[in-house]
Formats: C-alpha cells, structure tokens, sequence
C-alpha cells in the first residue's frame, strides 16, 4: 500500500470546503434556533464560540499544524492568539466519546429545536433545514475529516487521539 501524502499547509480550497461544512451548520443551526428566540440564539452563539476557543486554545497550540494551514486553517488561527504549546503533550490526551458529545450537540440541539416547532407548527423550511443540518453535520462532517483533512494530515502520522477514537480498523 502506498503512502498518503501529507500537506505541510492544506491548500486554500481544502480550507475553504472544511470551513463551509462547519460556518453552514453553524448557520443553519443558528437559523433554527432563532425561531425560538433571539436569547437562545445568544446563547447558541456563546456555545460554539466556547468550543472553538477550547479547541483553539486547548488542542490546536500543541499540534504539529500550529503556525500552519490545516484542514481548517486553524493551526495558523491559533497562533494569532496563543503561544505554542508542546507537541508531545498533542499525542498524550485521551478523547473519549464523551469528549466529542459537545460538538455534535452543535448540530443535535437545532434538530431536536426544530422537532419542537414541527410539533407546534409545521413547516416545510423548518423540515427542510432540519434534514439539511442533520446530513451537513454529521455525513458532510465525516466526508470531510475522511477525504480532505485526516488523510492528508501530518499529526495523524505523528499520532491523533481522535484517530484512536474513531480508527475502526484498530
């Protein structure tokens, strides 16, 4: 078998489709959230804003990619407001499941939302948004992190813990 190559910076369009799949969901979620009121939405909006900081600031300072474009140009991100951490420390957390249950809940939240306005009043768009959201963030996430971003990715060869998580061939 022949080995993947590695992007040393992710090219920009790899940067772009990463970045469409998360700001969409985000979007969308946030849309059917509003529906519900404005504070909701605030608080929806202070939610994925902690989770990118906590990715920002937690993971991506001890990446192989800090300083760098990854798949989701958040290693150069990072370093625009964080100081590197050490590499090493990268390869030496444990993700478990339950590490990951608050991102998917940036998607779960605005479906189960959305089955509350279906039950009020229903409606196409709601419906429509509903099944797009749940496909954005969940099969478009996956297609990405398997095609574009963890294929080509340096800190997997280097060790990912999240590769661990949902590596099924291991």
């Amino acid at each position: 078998m022949e080995k993947q190559k590695c992007y040393e910076n992710y090219p920009i369009w790899i940067v772009v489709i990463s970045n469409l799949v998360s700001l969409s969901t985000y979007f969308i979620g946030g849309f059917l959230i509003y529906q519900i009121g404005f504070l909701w939405l605030a608080l929806y909006i202070l939610y994925i804003l902690v989770l990118e900081l906590r990715l920002l600031k937690g993971h991506c300072v001890n990446c192989y990619y800090f300083g760098k474009t990854c798949a989701f140009g958040k290693g150069r991100l990072s370093s625009f407001f964080f100081t590197r951490g050490e590499p090493m420390k990268f390869n030496q957390n444990k993700i478990t499941w339950k590490d990951v249950a608050p991102d998917f809940l940036v998607s779960v939240i605005p479906i189960l939302v959305g089955i509350f306005i279906l039950i009020k009043n229903f409606d196409w768009l709601i419906l429509f948004l509903m099944i797009l959201i749940s496909l954005l963030g969940f099969a478009g996430t996956a297609l990405v992190r398997i095609h574009l971003a963890c294929k080509y990715c340096k800190q997997r060869e280097l060790g990912c813990p999240a590769q661990k998580l949902f590596d099924k061939t291991k």
